[in-house]
This record gives C-alpha cells, structure tokens and sequence, in this order.
C-alpha cells in the first residue's frame, strides 16, 4: 500500500509540474497551442517507452465502450484549460481548484459505483480537506 500512495504522490508532483511548464509555455504561445505541443510530445514520449518496455499494442482498443474514448478529449481540455488559468491566477491557485474539483468528483464516482467505504465518511473527509483548503487560502490573502 506504500507503493501505491508513494505513486500517487508522485503522480501529484508530476501533474503540478506539468501545469507549471505547459503554463509558462502558454505565455508564449496560446492556451490551445501549449496544449497541442504538450499532446505531441507526450505522443513521442509514450511511444518511445512503450516500444522499449513493450505495451503499445497489447490490448483490444475496439473492445473499449465507445465513452472510454473519452479520455483523449477531457485530457485535452484539462491542459488547455490549466495553461489559460495559471498565468491569470496563478499556479498555486489552480492547483487547489483542480485538486478540489478531482475530489468531489472522486467522491462522487465512489459513491456511484458502489466502492467499499462509508459515503459519508468520503463527503466529511472532503469537506475538511476543502474546508482546509479555504483557510489557508483566505489567510494567505489576507496577508
């Protein structure tokens, strides 16, 4: 289980990172086009692994119901729309507004799934953490 949280967290840095530099490449190009050149060079990445450690055509894609096509798309307009928001309000900002929008949603695909766990044990849990969010948000402002 200390594997799999330690991922995670690094999946975290990862994504904070990312909105940082297709951000800073967004100042010098537009939202849209950050957003191309991060897909284009993320194509280049995944390929090259995947042709090195084997994976690239392991599975059956036509298999897939049509809305796990979906990914593609809502990835598109999750970088794009990180590029156009952190040079208006900033990275630190973003990120707890992204953060907050993945657990709420989380919660609520939890919940609609049926996965083990109290509901409203998820919902509290995330209230907090939102909650705690707002604080430090507030009083940094207010500073």
């Amino acid at each position: 289980m200390i594997l799999f949280a330690a991922l995670a967290i690094l999946a975290g840095v990862l994504v904070s990172l990312s909105r940082q530099i297709n951000g800073r490449l967004a100042l010098s190009t537009s939202a849209m086009e950050s957003s191309f050149w991060n897909h284009i060079v993320g194509l280049g990445f995944v390929t090259i692994a995947a042709l090195l450690f084997g994976g690239l055509f392991a599975g059956e894609p036509l298999a897939a119901p049509w809305w796990a096509w979906l990914g593609g798309p809502v990835g598109v307009i999750f970088i794009a729309a990180g590029s156009w928001l952190i040079p208006r309000i900033g990275a630190a900002q973003t990120a707890l507004l992204i953060i907050a929008g993945q657990m709420i949603s989380g919660v609520v695909l939890d919940i609609i799934m049926g996965a083990p766990g109290s509901p409203l044990a998820r919902a509290v849990g995330v209230a907090l953490i939102l909650a705690g969010m707002y604080v430090a948000q507030s009083a940094k402002q207010r500073s």
